[in-house]
């Protein structure tokens, strides 16, 4: 729809029909935790637009229950089947925006019990919510513990429902390093849940999951939240080429292989602007930004597909979790040369009320100062700074720039250093040789090797929230 309705703005003329399979054509799918956890009350929120006030406002053709079932390039034309009636239309560009579909994992018994869901669209939400309201489960089991699984683990608990998540990783939230995913377990446990990582479910039943190594765990309702598919099927029927994964491959201009059709959202292949690598970046701000763009291309501006660098960021009962471009992991398996920096400081000033703590990680070349990723965990102002550090990394600044950068403050609000400068500072200090620092990774590889570990924090910092762990 973000296509559709820039092509109107640019284009009063055009002829644009937009064809769904389903019956609602733009809702709010990152909503649907929140309804069904009953923050969001009422189920009208969640249509963000209806087929008939685009008709009204943008004089789009928008047709609901119509499957486009086959592409036929040579002739611009779609095969449409409309409730059995099927038909077909011309087009001279055409926008494939597919998006994608759960992945379901290899699990035994799914086709003979009903209690088994996942959560993609309003028809999915409405299943979830009827089969709560009837069977009223007393347990549950998240299967994959993404930012969807951890949402609709904080959901389900709140209506009552006693859930255990269950993570084939080593450690929740896969996008986060460690010891930053450690935050997020630790306020979830605080919060009665059960956490079961590096297992998968093998076996599925009415009341119970079984894992593979034959533990089993009460569930009357399980969730699957393990990723998602690209929904490429269409395309490669029409013979548009596709890459990892199955995703569509397309260019500058996000044109397919094939000429005049053009596809955009979580059916394609991005480039991941700071490793230039082809990869996955399933989110709905790229995903609006990529259907305006093509709109711009169609209609002749001259703009083009700059890639992703992927931000996001999940709450978890009272605490936030965030992330934006490489992470660790992700730095060290390409090779690349890096450091990675942690400071922890307030939201806001410490000496108005209402202060808390920000764990704020960095990662960047020490050479050039690039910044490859950052993370962040906190109860408020985890979203700000994220934002600003993914700013900083699309608009190429370097580490010695974010002490540089200036911000609003007054107590209620900041401090007079931010923890971006502050971080900013703490990595100049290693870029310049000032200081040096190792990752708790590889602390036991140091401690064997001779060097003495000296704890030199004061006891309030000791009791900090988490801090304690960290040998």
């Amino acid at each position: 729809m973000s296509a559709a309705t820039r092509l109107r703005r640019l284009q009063q003329d055009a002829e644009i029909i937009v064809f769904e399979k389903g019956p609602y054509v733009s809702f709010a799918n990152c909503g649907l935790p929140y309804y069904i956890g009953g923050e969001i009350v009422e189920r009208e929120k969640l249509i963000v637009q209806s087929a008939s006030a685009l008709k009204k406002r943008f004089d789009i053709d928008v047709r609901e229950f119509s499957e486009v079932i086959e592409i036929q390039p040579e002739k611009h034309e779609i095969i449409v089947n409309n409730n059995g009636k099927v038909y077909s239309e011309s087009y001279d560009q055409l926008i494939l925006s597919p998006g994608a579909k759960p992945l379901v994992p290899q699990i035994e018994n799914l086709s003979d019990v009903d209690n088994v869901f996942t959560l993609r669209n309003i028809p999915d939400v409405d299943s979830i919510i009827a089969y709560i309201e009837k069977k009223q489960p007393k347990t549950a089991a998240v299967v994959g513990a993404g930012f969807i699984g951890l949402e609709m683990a904080e959901n389900l608990e709140k209506r009552g429902i006693k859930v255990t998540i269950i993570e084939r990783d080593t450690h929740l939230l896969p996008p986060l390093d460690t010891e930053m995913a450690a935050f997020v377990q630790e306020e979830l446990e605080n919060q009665g849940l059960p956490i079961i990582t590096g297992h998968s479910v093998v076996r599925v039943a009415k009341d119970r999951v079984y894992l593979e190594n034959d533990a089993e765990v009460s569930s009357d309702l399980t969730i699957l939240s393990v990723g998602i598919q690209p929904e490429t099927t269409l395309a490669k029927k029409a013979g548009v080429n596709l890459g990892l994964r199955g995703a569509i491959i397309v260019d500058e201009h996000y044109e397919t292989s094939v000429k005049d059709i053009f596809a955009v959202g979580d059916a394609i292949l991005v480039k991941n602007q700071i490793s230039d690598e082809d990869t996955l970046i399933s989110l709905a701000s790229p995903a609006n930004r990529q259907g305006r763009q093509v709109a711009d291309i169609i209609s002749g501006l001259p703009v083009t597909n700059k890639g992703s660098i992927g931000t996001a960021i999940v709450r978890t009962f009272n605490l936030t979790a965030a992330s934006t471009g490489l992470s660790e992991k992700t730095v060290q398996k390409l090779g690349l040369d890096y450091k990675a920096v942690h400071i922890t400081a307030n939201d806001h000033a410490g000496y108005y009320p209402g202060s808390s703590s920000i764990v704020l990680k960095m990662i960047f070349n020490p050479e050039n100062g690039e910044i490859y990723g950052a993370q962040a965990v906190g109860q408020k102002g985890v979203d700000k700074r994220i934002d600003i550090l993914a700013t900083a990394i699309k608009a190429n600044l370097t580490i010695f720039d974010l002490p540089e950068l200036e911000f609003t403050y007054a107590p209620p609000f900041g401090s007079a250093k931010d923890p971006v400068n502050m971080i900013g500072y703490a990595a100049m200090n290693i870029a310049m040789g000032i200081s040096e620092n190792i990752q708790w990774h590889e602390l036991a590889d140091e401690l064997s090797n001779g060097r003495r570990l000296l704890d030199v924090r004061n006891p309030s910092e000791i009791k900090k929230r988490g801090f304690q762990k960290l040998y």
